[in-house]
Order: C-alpha cells, then sequence, then structure tokens
C-alpha cells in the first residue's frame, strides 16, 4: 500500500468525515463568538499537551480493563471499541473509534477546561482542536495498521512500538504518536526487553475460562478465538476446502 493509497482509504471513512465536519462547525463558532487571543492559545495548546496523557489514560485503565466485559450493559462497546481490534489488529473495520465513544470522551476530557480557559469561545477551540488530534492520531493509527511502511525513523519507531504492543504483550506502549507517558509510568518497552509473549495479546484476558462466567462477548463473537489472526484466517479458509473434498 502506498502512502496516497492509504490517505484515501482513511478519508472514505465516515468517522473522519464527522471529526472534520464537527471541527468546521466549531470554528465556524469561533468567528461568530471569538475568544481573547491567549485564551484561544491557551486552549488549544491545553488539547494538544494533554491529549497523549489523555489516551494513555483511556487506553490503559478503560480499553484494557478487566470490568467493561463482565456487565451485559458495557460487554458489547468493549468488543466494539477494543477487543475485536486486537482480536484482528488490522481489520480495518475495526481500526477506526466509535463517534458514540470518542466525540462523547473528546468533549468531556477537552470542553469544561476551555470554558474555564475563555468561555464558550475558547471551548469550542478545545473541542475544534480536539477533534483534529483525534483526525490525526487516526491517521498515524493507519499508518501502524496497514500495509505501508513508513521510511521516516519517527514513523518506523512509532509504528515498531505499537505492533509490540499488538502482536507481543498489550501490557505497555499504550500511546499512539507519543510515548512519554508510558516512559513516565514505566510501561514503555522494547521486544528485547519483553522476551515472553504475552498469551493473552489477542484477547486481552478475555479466554475461555472468563467467558464462562461473563458469556456476552463470547455470544456476540461466536466463541473465543484462540492464536494469531492470519493462523486463524488460514483455518477458516482451510475449512471450506476440506468440507468441498
Amino acid at each position: 500500500m502506498t502512502l496516497k493509497e492509504l490517505t484515501v482509504a482513511y478519508f472514505q471513512y465516515y468517522a473522519i468525515q464527522a471529526y472534520l465536519l464537527l471541527a468546521a462547525v466549531s470554528i465556524a463558532y469561533v468567528v461568530w463568538n471569538p475568544p481573547s487571543l491567549l485564551a484561544g492559545v491557551a486552549a488549544a495548546a491545553f488539547t494538544v499537551l494533554a491529549y497523549p496523557m489523555i489516551w494513555y489514560l483511556l487506553h490503559r485503565y478503560v480499553l484494557h480493563s478487566q470490568w467493561m466485559y463482565k456487565s451485559p450493559l458495557t460487554a458489547k462497546v468493549w468488543k466494539r471499541i477494543h477487543y475485536d481490534h486486537h482480536q484482528d489488529p488490522n481489520h480495518l473495520e475495526v481500526l477506526f473509534g466509535a463517534l458514540y465513544t470518542t466525540l462523547p470522551t473528546i468533549a468531556i476530557s477537552v470542553i469544561p477546561v476551555g470554558w474555564l480557559i475563555g468561555g464558550p469561545g475558547a471551548a469550542a477551540v478545545a473541542f475544534a482542536t480536539g477533534l483534529l488530534v483525534t483526525a490525526a492520531y487516526e491517521y498515524f493509527h493507519c499508518i501502524q495498521h496497514l500495509s505501508y511502511k513508513p521510511k521516516h525513523p519517527w514513523l518506523v519507531n512509532m509504528k515498531k512500538r505499537h505492533m509490540e504492543h499488538h502482536f507481543h504483550d498489550e501490557n505497555g506502549n499504550f500511546g499512539i504518536t507519543s510515548f512519554w507517558p508510558d516512559r513516565l509510568f514505566g510501561s514503555y518497552y522494547e521486544r528485547d526487553e519483553r522476551p515472553a509473549k504475552s498469551a493473552t495479546v489477542f484477547n486481552l484476558g478475555y479466554t475461555e475460562e472468563v467467558a464462562k462466567s461473563f458469556p456476552w462477548v463470547s455470544r456476540m463473537s461466536g466463541g473465543v478465538a484462540k492464536g494469531h489472526p492470519r493462523k486463524r484466517a488460514a483455518n477458516q479458509n482451510e475449512k471450506p476446502r476440506q468440507d468441498a473434498a
């Protein structure tokens, strides 16, 4: 895949279009009801600087939590927003976040601070910035998961760390574009520092034993899948041929 092909696929996804549309609406509101220059810059700066930590905390303590699959009220959400992504990390349909979870999260994370900084105008600046940063994160997330091979050293390292999170040990490298929160909290690693592969890297701890007590994700998934996604896909392709024979 070329970068151009990746970019075309990225802009075709409805969530990205929604982020950009809502960002444009927010910017239009800022033009109509502008905050002071200082307040606007402060709101935007807060959002950009806080985003790596916001994402880290959500990724580590919500998406990788062990409580969401334990209730039928949250199991479906957890399955969609992260379990399915770890089950098959390169599957495009679950690569992007779901709007019903991302939009409220963006709003709750940045609008109150923006409002405190400079009222509704600064809140709109913070929200627009959050939407654009989220769209940028999703673009880099595509680079990390799709079959494009970056050449820039920063992108190469970023992709390598994220692939380790998905294919080696999910208990680290929670960042997307920035890993300073991982370094701060001791969850940053390179593969040679953790020789043993995590047994739960593809299921996030939702095993067959766990499914006996909390079956909702398993029921929606048609069981608990095991092993590497490529091997599972190969086995699924082999079964029809065996049946035909």
